[in-house]
């Protein structure tokens, strides 16, 4: 079983021969077999999963030591922390097994580790910052990964050819070149590790973090072209050679979008019909994520750019279709993964750089290496930026080059391609691998401690913790709505033109085809808007009343807890008694104190929305889903009742008939009015001005004479 089990984080199964019989010769006479034992020590059936459960164990023990501490996660950057954490236990292994035991394994690395660190940031990624800032960050991905591997290769090989680089280093210009596509790019776990610390602007960090998302295409191509030139020998390269890897950029770029996109679609209509076995949903969201990844990783397709657009594509469809449950447990296991994934990754770079058997050491070629790739990116971001800026609303200034420039983190990536490598085809694979180790470590290490001291005394902007308010959000859709206009009426078919016509193709077509028709209709942003203000609207009474009611009596989400509250209110008592009497204040003739005049207002202020319970429930059990409980009955009755108030208020004042104090409006005869027929209507008389005090008496007085006269068949002008 342990043979075909995968071999995560690099663990030898050493224990698989130990399971098999040895070969019996024929006519041999058999061994008897052993007694009963009590007691066997069975390690080697158990190693490998108890040694990947055990790192695991430990990385999760360090963070735990490491955040005890304030003052040291607020100087160090976590990774860090995790490197130097498995340099210790990588030099506590070395000294006891006098050789290194663990390394990062490339296959380990890219199928099972960093799966989920990109789907956690291309699912939660925020799209409309993205897609806004698309332009740029496609510019810094193609034109920046190319430039920065190009030129980082011919340099290092123009420093051999000036004699900085040992002899011994035997490696021509292809060598350079793919030492520079391997080296150059961004790697979005150093990347995401180090700039959620620093809480840099949600612009400046979308643009480096989607950098070195949408990056991975240009470095697998340049990879994988300089690796078949190097093994086809320059002499051997023909022109449709070099046409073939211009083609195979978009080949890998475009069909590992277009397989996430199939996959996300897939998702989304799967999730469309899984209303009867919810406990499946965060399964399917999982799987069909990975397998979007392993599909792209088998075609040779780009699988970062395959699993990011599958978790952009799918978001909005998926969080319409599965429940509220399935929404939080997706949501905290892809959160889980990824930090596993996160700690294991940087722990085991710390461990893998222990082991120095595999690498070799030549300062001329380190701190060549060190310097061109910071040289290179600061001239390469400059340089683009200043077209950029040409063209963006928004330009960005040189604070935000400075630090788009130092930003420019290396990582696993970078370690697991250079240890990919072929030493009988790269003859200088152990240089390129020590070089690759020490500019990690210098850029997660070193950039990692000082970009948070650059970043506060360059005063760059920080990121806004907080929600927008509907003010906000309507200002903002209104000038959505006023650009796009603008941009049909000039005849400009810009991005708020095509934006505008992407929403009404999504709303047209593919909402209702991907969503369940009861998720379609609750996407309505009118009444998402309606939910929010109602659990607004009932918080905030029961804030300015809260020595009315207990916790008990009413359950909201976000309420803080009032149990030291007494509960002496005529409501509450009437409630605890259990009697059947009338619960309606009004018909008290006299309102002896002010205690009791407040207790009747609050009563039918919330009479609306508290909760009711309308049936019994009984208690059952269903391995398909999970029943809701008692919090999601009682906010689906509130919002139900609030909605069926207030939509039958609407109803009456859209027909006309609410009375007012200023304006009296004619009623049609043989209406009435608190059971009395309007007779001054019947007579010709002009009716009286019948102005209501109570807006909700009004309400509920016209939503009564509405009811009678439709019943009767009649018609209200």
């Amino acid at each position: 079983m342990l043979r075909v089990a995968l071999p995560l984080l690099g663990l030898p199964l050493t224990g698989t021969a130990a399971t098999e019989e040895p070969n019996q010769e024929p006519g041999s006479p058999r061994e008897p077999p052993p007694g009963l034992a009590l007691f066997r020590w069975q390690w080697h059936e158990v190693e490998a999963p108890y040694l990947v459960a055990l790192w695991i164990l430990v990385a999760s023990l360090a963070k735990i030591v490491f955040h005890l501490s304030r003052k040291v996660t607020s100087l160090v950057p976590e990774s860090c922390l995790l490197i130097l954490l498995g340099l210790v236990l990588g030099g506590i292994v070395l000294a006891v097994a006098k050789k290194a035991e663990y390394q990062l394994e490339p296959g380990t690395f890219f199928l099972f580790l960093l799966p989920p660190i990109v789907l956690d940031s291309g699912y939660f990624m925020p799209s409309r910052l993205f897609f806004d800032n698309l332009g740029a960050i496609l510019t810094y991905a193609v034109v920046g990964t190319l430039w920065n591997a190009f030129t980082t290769g011919a340099a290092l090989w123009g420093l051999q050819q000036a004699g900085l680089v040992a002899p011994r280093v035997q490696a021509g210009l292809l060598d350079f070149l793919l030492f520079g596509s391997l080296i150059s790019a961004v790697d979005p776990v150093a990347v995401l590790a180090v700039f959620e610390e620093v809480h840099v602007n949600e612009t400046l960090f979308i643009i480096v973090f989607g950098e070195s998302l949408l990056n991975d295409a240009v470095t697998v191509v340049l990879y994988k072209v300089c690796n078949s030139f190097v093994e086809m020998g320059s002499a051997n390269v023909q022109a449709t050679d070099y046409l073939k890897g211009v083609a195979s950029l978009f080949v890998v770029s475009l069909g590992g979008a277009a397989v996430g996109l199939v996959f996300a679609f897939l998702l989304a209509l799967t999730t469309r019909f899984t209303k009867r076995v919810r406990i499946i949903e965060p399964l399917l969201v999982f799987l069909l994520a990975y397998a979007a990844y392993l599909t792209a990783e088998m075609a040779s397709l780009s699988a970062i750019l395959a699993v990011t657009m599958c978790g952009l594509g799918c978001k909005k469809y998926v969080e319409a279709n599965i429940s509220h449950k399935s929404r939080t447990a997706v949501k905290y296991t892809m959160k889980t993964l990824a930090s596993c994934a996160e700690t294991v990754i940087f722990m085991l770079l710390g461990i893998s750089a222990v082991d120095s058997s595999k690498w070799a050491w030549d300062s001329g070629l380190v701190l060549g290496t060190l310097f061109f790739i910071l040289f290179f990116r600061a001239l390469g971001v400059v340089l683009q930026t200043w077209v950029l800026n040409q063209f963006r609303l928004a330009p960005l200034d040189k604070i935000d080059q400075v630090v788009m420039s130092y930003g420019g983190l290396r990582g696993a990536v970078a370690f697991a391609l250079v240890i990919l490598l072929d030493r009988t085809k790269v003859p200088a694979k152990d240089y390129f691998v020590a070089t690759t180790i020490v500019v990690v470590f210098f850029t997660v290490i070193v950039q990692g401690l000082t970009i948070k001291p650059l970043v506060k005394w360059l005063k760059v902007k920080r990121r806004e913790h907080h929600k927008p308010t509907l003010n906000e959000e309507l200002h903002e859709h209104t000038f959505d709505h006023i650009l796009a206009a603008v941009e049909d009426v000039v005849g400009h078919h810009g991005y708020h033109y095509w934006r505008d016509r992407w929403e009404q193709f999504d709303k047209k077509y593919l909402s209702q085809l991907l969503m369940r028709r009861s998720a379609y209709r609750i996407r309505d942003q009118i009444w998402d808007v309606y939910y929010r203000l109602n659990i607004r609207d009932a918080i905030s009474f029961v804030d300015q009343g809260g020595h009315v009611l207990s916790s008990a009596g009413l359950t909201l989400p976000s309420m803080p807890s009032r149990n030291s509250v007494a509960e002496t209110s005529v409501t509450n008592l009437l409630r605890e008694s259990g009697s059947g009497a009338c619960l309606d204040l009004q018909v008290i003739d006299t309102v002896r104190s002010g205690r009791d005049r407040e207790d009747a207002v609050m009563h039918h202020l919330l009479c609306g929305g508290l909760y009711k319970p309308r049936r019994r429930y009984k208690a059952s059990c269903s391995r398909h889903f999970i029943l809701e409980d008692a919090q999601e009955r009682q906010d689906k009755e509130v919002f139900q009742q609030n909605m069926k108030r207030r939509l039958e208020s609407f109803k009456s004042t859209k027909h006309n008939i609410c009375f007012t104090k200023s304006k009296p409006r004619p009623r049609k005869a043989g209406c009435k009015k608190n059971g009395v027929a309007n007779t001054a209507a019947t007579n010709g008389k002009p009716p009286r001005d019948l102005g209501f005090p109570d807006t909700a008496n009004c309400r509920l007085q016209s939503l009564r004479t509405w009811k009678r006269c439709h019943g009767e068949g009649r018609s209200l002008v």
